[in-house]
């Protein structure tokens, strides 16, 4: 089966690694809305989310590892480190200025870099903590045919925290855990009515001389 996934990725590459990135972007909405415990799965969104992802991100990550690897050809530190330096530095604020305008502009928000200005420097920083790591292996290990594929393997991670940005956080990774690790409304809310009960039974208790 890998080896037939290899074949078709390599007589088709912009059609499998586009659809692989698309597809594993959006499914990091769906889950930011199952951590998020949602009563219904709000499709239109993750619509935005996939049509950002398939129009602009997965085609620019697909030529962007292509020029890449012409202009710093091989995967010695000297190369990788270079191609790492200008991704970090070129590709990933755009790709992050896309995502939070292009989801804004889909919505048909007024002010569609309202997002942008004030999540913006926060999840580049936050971004350095992950993508560099990442991309390392990427331009060290991954064959170039399967890079962008790669990247969106670790996109699906990284739509998730886009998302919980966007709608509720503040491009931090402290939100993004807090989120993350705290209890939903909904169980809070079912605490807040069992400690109701207990304290009703103690009440109702009768009191012994």
């Amino acid at each position: 089966m890998r080896q037939a996934f290899l074949r078709h990725v390599r007589r088709f590459p912009w059609a499998t690694n586009v659809t692989l990135y698309g597809g594993l972007f959006a499914g990091g909405d769906l889950v930011h809305q199952w951590f998020s415990r949602r009563q219904e799965v709000d499709w239109r969104h993750t619509r935005n989310v996939a049509v950002v992802a398939f129009s602009f991100h997965g085609n620019f990550n697909f030529f962007w590892m292509r020029f890449l690897e012409r202009r710093f050809p091989g995967n010695s530190l000297r190369m990788v480190l270079r191609k790492l330096l200008l991704d970090q530095t070129t590709a990933a604020p755009l790709a992050t200025s896309v995502f939070y305008t292009g989801v804004s502009f889909l919505e048909g928000k007024e002010d569609i870099f309202e997002d942008w200005r004030e999540k913006f420097l926060n999840t580049y920083k936050t971004g350095l903590m992950f993508w560099p790591f990442m991309q390392f292996v990427n331009f060290a290990l991954v064959p170039l045919y399967v890079r962008t594929a790669f990247t969106g393997c670790c996109a699906f991670v990284w739509a998730t925290f886009l998302c919980f940005s966007r709608q509720s956080g503040d491009g931090t990774a402290e939100a993004a855990l807090a989120w993350m690790f705290s209890p939903k409304e909904g169980e809070a809310e079912a605490g807040d009515k069992m400690d109701a009960s207990k304290e009703g039974t103690v009440a109702s208790k009768p009191t012994q001389d």
